[in-house]
């Protein structure tokens, strides 16, 4: 029986593949080794940048611990990341340009235009898409598959996919080998390298010049990134509060939250044995500054338990030598997380705030600085009020003039950065209607901003005693009492 004319096309087309087990020329066997060591060196390239960039801290420490030459190289090149990022880009480009070109001579052996030709007039006689589709068009279809599909799948995979996840788990292992080839890579491509990194640097100054409000949009995209990722949890307010407080937390200076000067409990070197205890026990404080005639000569910090054992002595008891005398001192404009580190290394729970001429602006403490993140420590000790607001209705608070602007965006629910362009070196409510009118107002004066309305309600000669503010939205009303609720 006669064989159909497609099965025919079949069984010659497996003819074509007898040309492949004749022994192929010297330079075939060359270009196909040399090809696989390329194809070996991309995946190494391609590994190192996982490898380098993948190394903690704690690998960095031990590698400046081991100080062994290859040690140092890593080190060295983890010192210029740009340069060594666009030497890794290049070397690997290049690589994968010489593996593209030997692929083609390979394959252009293996294959060549007149065997594609004839795969393809096999797989067309006798079909259904003969009528469709022409020898050449599918001629050309086979060659591009076998030429680009498939080296691009030999790259993919093996110069970078397998490779890169073997670096993840052996990154400080890969980097030690390839720090020698990374070094000369390096030197050989640097004009290169230099040219690639110095061009991304001026695109990079560039576009930061036409990028407006970069840090508040950066703060408020992570501010929504947190409301949506903790809103589902039982205890998502409470949640969303701290990681928002530990967001801003380098952005908090001394000032922001110390209590000023004026609210601050501290005695005179020169004070009585009976006076002390006295101002002591209604305080209900641990540490107390002691002061050298005025508040800006802060000699020393006394300690209310080194005076228990001393309680039953005479009013002349020369309590100064209870005083210690290790004052720590901080700017205003300090971060509280540097303060944060200063109090753990001195070993310290209270620092004096200083202004620039030098004269004490108040104190702050390690409760303060972790208040800002985990909210109100109160223990039995602390007084009932710390923040005296009245709330008149969902729209109009009333706050005394000293209350810190934190404590009032935080209680009328507004971000903390609500003012940040009018209150200028204001840290106080009162401080913020100072800087928006430039002098004292009379009672009842009104300054607005963002539809944010401030009214001064109490003022005397020399201060704002109370502020009343109207959140946008709301009417103004007058207050009505005199009661008052005290938060932290």
């Amino acid at each position: 029986m006669e064989s159909e004319p497609g099965n025919q096309a079949l069984y010659s087309s497996l003819l074509f593949f007898v040309p492949l087990l004749v022994l192929p020329p010297v330079g075939f066997w060359l270009a196909l080794i040399f090809m696989l060591l390329l194809l070996a060196s991309s995946a190494f390239v391609s590994s190192s940048e996982v490898a380098y960039f993948s190394l903690t801290p704690n690998d960095l420490n031990k590698l400046e611990q081991e100080n062994s030459p290859t040690a140092q190289r890593i080190l060295e090149l983890r010192e210029m990341p740009r340069t060594l990022l666009a030497t890794i880009l290049i070397s690997n480009n290049f690589i994968n340009i010489a593996i593209v070109l030997l692929s083609n001579f390979i394959l252009g052996y293996l294959l060549g235009p007149e065997r594609c030709e004839q795969w393809a007039s096999a797989l067309l006689t006798g079909f259904w898409w003969e009528a469709w589709l022409t020898v050449p068009q599918l001629a050309a279809a086979i060659d591009w598959t076998i030429t680009v599909a498939g080296v691009t799948f030999l790259l993919v995979l093996f110069g970078e996919v397998a490779p890169k996840v073997y670096a993840k788990i052996n990154n400080v292992q890969l980097a030690k080998t390839m720090s020698g080839v990374l070094m000369f890579l390096v030197r050989i491509f640097r004009p290169l390298s230099g040219l690639l990194v110095r061009g991304t640097n001026a695109i990079e100054k560039r576009l930061s010049k036409h990028r407006t409000n970069g840090s508040t949009t950066s703060r408020e995209d992570i501010d929504q990134a947190i409301e949506l990722t903790v809103r589902g949890d039982r205890n998502a307010p409470e949640d969303i509060d701290i990681l928002k407080s530990i967001v801003k937390f380098g952005e908090i200076s001394a000032k922001q939250i110390m209590r000023a000067r004026v609210d601050v409990v501290a005695v005179d070197f020169r004070l009585s044995f009976k006076e002390l205890l006295q101002i002591v026990r209604e305080s209900g404080y641990s540490r107390i500054p002691v002061y050298d005639e005025d508040f800006d000569l802060v000699s020393g910090i006394l300690y209310a338990k080194d005076l228990l054992s001393h309680l039953e002595k005479p009013d002349d008891f020369e309590w100064q030598a209870l005083i210690r005398t290790n004052v720590m001192y901080a700017p205003e404009s300090k971060k509280i997380d540097d303060l944060l580190g200063e109090f753990q290394q001195e070993r310290m729970h209270m620092a004096i705030v200083v202004d620039e001429y030098g004269g004490s602006s108040g104190i702050v403490t390690l409760e303060d600085i972790m208040e800002e993140v985990i909210g109100e420590i109160r223990d039995e000790f602390d007084p009932a009020a710390d923040v005296d607001f009245e709330r008149i209705d969902d729209y109009n608070y009333v706050f005394e003039g000293k209350t810190l602007l934190n404590d009032v965006c935080r209680i009328v629910g507004t971000d903390t950065t609500t003012f940040d362009e009018v209150k200028g070196d204001a840290d106080s409510v009162a401080g913020l209607v100072l800087e928006m009118l430039g002098q004292i107002p009379t009672k009842g004066v009104e300054v607005t901003y963002n539809q944010y309305r401030l009214r001064s309600i109490a003022v005397n000669r020399r201060r704002i005693e109370q502020v009343q503010i109207t959140l946008p939205g709301g009417k103004y009303k007058a207050q009505q009492s005199e009661q008052k609720t005290s938060v932290k």
